[in-house]
C-alpha cells in the first residue's frame, strides 16, 4: 500500500457511504421513503425533475445495495411498492444529521448576509 493510500484508508468507509447514498436523488428516495411505503408514481412526484428512468435506475441501485425493499403485487395493472429495508433503516439518522446540517447552514448564510449588508 503506497503512502497516499495508507493515508487514505480511514476514508473508505466515507467513501463506500456515499457510493451507496451519493447523488442528486438517493438522499432524497431515502428521505422520502423514511417511515412511509411508497409507490413509483408518488415518489416520482414528490421528485420533482427526475425522469422514469433516473427514479428506476436509483431504485433498482437501492434495492440492489439493500438498502430499499420493492413489493410486487401480483394484480392487474401491477401495483409495485417500496420501502426501507430493515438495514436501510439505519441510514435515516444520516439523512436526520444530513437534514439539520442544511438547516444550521441556511442559518449561517442569513446571519452571513446579514453581516455583510451593514
Amino acid at each position: 500500500m503506497s503512502e497516499t493510500e495508507h493515508a487514505h484508508s480511514s476514508c473508505y468507509p466515507v467513501v463506500n457511504t456515499l457510493n451507496i447514498i451519493g447523488g442528486k436523488w438517493k438522499v432524497l428516495i431515502l428521505y422520502y421513503l423514511n417511515g412511509e411505503t411508497r409507490r413509483f408514481n408518488e415518489l416520482q412526484r414528490l421528485l420533482a425533475g427526475i425522469t422514469q428512468r433516473m427514479l428506476t435506475l436509483q431504485l433498482r441501485e437501492l434495492e440492489n445495495d439493500g438498502i430499499v425493499h420493492r413489493e410486487v403485487y401480483p394484480q392487474i395493472p401491477p401495483k409495485v411498492e417500496y420501502s426501507l429495508t430493515e438495514f436501510g433503516k439505519t441510514l435515516i439518522p444520516v439523512i436526520d444529521a444530513i437534514h439539520a446540517w442544511g438547516i444550521q447552514y441556511a442559518e449561517e448564510c442569513i446571519k452571513h448576509k446579514k453581516l455583510v449588508q451593514e
